[in-house]
């Protein structure tokens, strides 16, 4: 690819339903050539289940759960996948264009940032294989495709999905740092609960520089940042499901 500006949009906390309103937005002024590639990350406030678009079947009582006095929201996402439970998580979105190949191709294209960033930090990741369980597993974590990116200890670090459409493609996906055990076993039941081992040492702020630095080099490319303004806020809300 040849070297081009991206946009970076700061680090940013909202709800569940506005995250994935300006991801389907940004896609869509993308596809329409109205907008350059995107870099961002966020966190979800208040925490929430965000599930894959086509997924129709998971637990009734997900609508009523509740963590420290706050009901938690229940989100449906642009992109495939299975549920993915946002607390003590960094959510990171790419949009981009011009990537050829089948799907998995393009994963692992937009994924090398990621495996390069947290190398620069200490941490070995490599792609999943998928179990048998993974079609009938409504939890994302519970299981690791050829999608996911995973530690050396066989737990998975990051969970992603994509959207593609008029030669533009969405993917985001959810990065695992401090998740809570309880919580985790209040949303899936039994299933086993295993806590990702990180650097002590290594803050938000850290990796999303790290991250960032490494995308640039991936997708030889110029960061510029720019928040969104008020007109694109507004453009983005009206979106909203």
């Amino acid at each position: 690819m040849n070297s081009k500006v991206w946009r970076l949009i700061p680090l940013l906390e909202a709800s569940g339903n506005v995250q994935m309103a300006i991801d389907r937005w940004l896609l869509e002024q993308h596809q329409s050539g109205k907008h350059p590639p995107t870099l961002r990350f966020y966190t979800w406030s208040p925490l929430a289940i965000s599930l894959g678009y086509h997924q129709r079947q998971y637990p009734e009582y997900w609508q009523h759960l509740t963590w420290q006095g706050q009901k938690l929201d229940l989100v449906r996402r642009p992109t495939g996948g299975r549920a993915v439970l946002h607390q003590g998580d960094l959510t990171y979105a790419v949009i981009t264009s011009g990537l050829t190949g089948s799907r998995l191709q393009v994963y692992e294209k937009i994924c090398e940032f990621l495996i390069q960033g947290w190398r620069s930090l200490g941490v070995e990741l490599r792609y999943g294989t998928a179990g048998r369980g993974y079609i009938h597993n409504p939890n994302c974590f519970g299981t690791a495709t050829g999608a996911d990116l995973v530690l050396p200890d066989g737990n998975k670090l990051i969970g992603s999905a994509q959207l593609r459409g008029a030669g533009a493609i969405l993917q985001h996906g959810s990065i695992r740092l401090r998740p809570d055990a309880a919580l985790f076993a209040q949303v899936f039941g039994s299933e086993s609960f295993t806590n990702v081992q990180l650097p002590q040492s290594l803050s938000v702020e850290k990796i999303i520089a790290a991250l960032i630095a490494a995308a640039s080099n991936c997708f030889a490319m110029q960061i510029e940042v720019q928040p969104l303004s008020q007109s694109e806020w507004e453009a983005i809300l009206a979106h909203q499901p």
